[in-house]
């Protein structure tokens, strides 16, 4: 399954559609519009509209693998986008979800969503947009097309996924972590992309060590006191929402996904900004930032970052959140001795497809100049350099040069914080008990299960 493991041929009908004989061409169109069941029964097969098979169509190309004779090297999982929706709660299927949809879905009701229509073929008036909404903002932008551009735009701002700046917790530095014990008769999938509800190794692999931490939450309800010259951890909560599989999904070595974190006082001055993008937003990310991507290695360990994926020996490390669960990403914020009265975080979930330095080897990438060149790439490793000035004249698409890819934001929040002197008495924790904080504890303890923070998770869920 993947690799587009399928076999098309052309029916008898496509010869007289694609015919050179205009005349033909108009009798063949004027026979489908009349009666048109026998186009109907050519072209349209039951994996095309059957809602238990058209997921499994969709399989063909969003479930890869690789393999000998692709990478020299070994059976590997790539990207897979089946599988977690077949095992979650979107699907129907699976019992082991955090969330489910008020009734299953499959691909096409996210990415073919009815649309009004008076095309002949229409049902009620509807008919099935072929927009394939998606993540895919490059190609309608370098091609000047701003319709199909504001579509896709659309479709990742519409509560895909949400982020919540939802607490504060005192926590002198990084919990102990206890790894957990390899059992011989447990084998992970050698995988590039992420592993959920499919597999019986979902969740963290490693316990958190010691008490679970005093968490002040949610901020938005519950007044937070910070002194000058202490730390305390920010948490951060993403959560997946009309999302039917990992988020992100497809090739996700090659995105610019991730979480922006901005803490301002009211000075004017910046304390924490992690996730920032160089050049006023349209240069690469910070390196330190948090993303969700699949980070693979090649042979030498440099990253994969040109599509080479028949490169990858290793991985680094994947980070993705499944359907209907949440991640908490937690920040160290330093309150400067000298900071102002208030301090308002912001935080962001940034999506650019795809990711700066893959836009600027694809358009302009060329190898630099090396008399040792000849041994610095094989079919398992790229030590090669490259430089970004290649003529662009030539290049697929409208813009003939390197383009500045869209950043969208799918989602934003913010919260404040009330700064005190440093002997000011500390309040205790506080948390906001109501059924309108009873799903954000919820998201809370879901992305701590997820990371192996059992305690952490107990705690939040007790208090849902």
């Amino acid at each position: 399954m993947g690799q587009g493991d399928f076999v098309v041929e052309y029916p008898p009908l496509h010869d007289l559609a694609a015919s050179a004989n205009p005349v033909m061409r108009w009798a063949h169109d004027l026979v489908t519009n009349l009666a048109p069941e026998p186009h109907r029964r050519t072209f349209m097969k039951p994996f095309h509209q059957e809602r238990d098979q058209s997921a499994e169509f969709c399989s063909t190309c969003h479930k890869v693998h690789l393999d000998v004779p692709v990478n020299g090297y070994r059976w590997i999982r790539g990207f897979n986008e089946y599988d977690n929706w077949q095992a979650s709660g979107v699907s129907g299927q699976g019992a082991r979800s955090f969330y489910y949809p008020d009734t299953p879905k499959t691909c096409s009701d996210c990415h073919m969503p009815l649309e009004a229509s008076d095309d002949p073929s229409a049902d009620d008036g509807f008919v099935r947009s072929h927009r394939f909404p998606g993540a895919n903002t490059a190609l309608p932008y370098v091609n000047g097309d701003p319709e199909q551009l504001e579509a896709v735009q659309r479709f990742l701002r519409a509560g895909q996924v949400s982020v919540d700046v939802f607490g504060i917790a005192r926590v002198a530095a990084r919990p102990a972590r206890v790894a957990g014990r390899a059992r011989a008769a447990e084998p992970t999938l050698s995988s590039t992309f992420a592993v959920g509800e499919e597999s019986a190794q979902f969740g963290g692999r490693a316990a958190a060590a010691g008490p679970p931490a005093e968490v002040t939450a949610p901020l938005d309800l519950t007044p937070v006191i910070v002194r000058r010259g202490e730390s305390v951890r920010v948490e951060v909560v993403v959560r997946t929402r009309n999302v039917g599989h990992f988020f992100p999904g497809g090739t996700v070595d090659a995105y610019d996904v991730w979480v922006e974190l901005e803490a301002v006082d009211d000075q004017g001055r910046v304390l924490l900004h992690s996730g920032a993008a160089a050049d006023e937003g349209s240069g690469p990310v910070d390196p330190g930032a948090h993303f969700y991507r699949s980070l693979q290695l090649d042979g030498h360990g440099n990253p994969i970052n040109k599509r080479n994926a028949w490169m990858t020996r290793s991985v680094a490390y994947v980070r993705l959140i499944p359907p209907g669960a949440a991640d908490t990403i937690h920040y160290r914020l330093q309150i400067p001795d000298d900071a102002g009265e208030k301090i308002t975080l912001r935080a962001k979930v940034n999506y650019r497809k795809f990711a700066w330095w893959y836009t600027q080897w694809a358009f302009a990438g060329e190898r630099a100049i090396s008399a040792d060149a000849d041994v610095n790439v094989t079919e398992a490793y790229d030590d090669g350099e490259w430089t970004f000035t290649a003529d662009t004249t030539d290049v697929s698409g409208e813009i003939k040069a390197i383009p500045d890819i869209p950043t969208t934001v799918m989602a934003e929040s913010t919260a404040s914080l009330t700064v005190v002197d440093a002997d000011t008495p500390v309040p205790e924790a506080r948390r906001a008990l109501d059924v309108s904080t009873r799903d954000r504890w919820n998201d809370y303890g879901i992305g701590l299960l997820l990371q192996g923070d059992l305690r952490g998770a107990e705690t939040a869920f007790r208090t849902v």
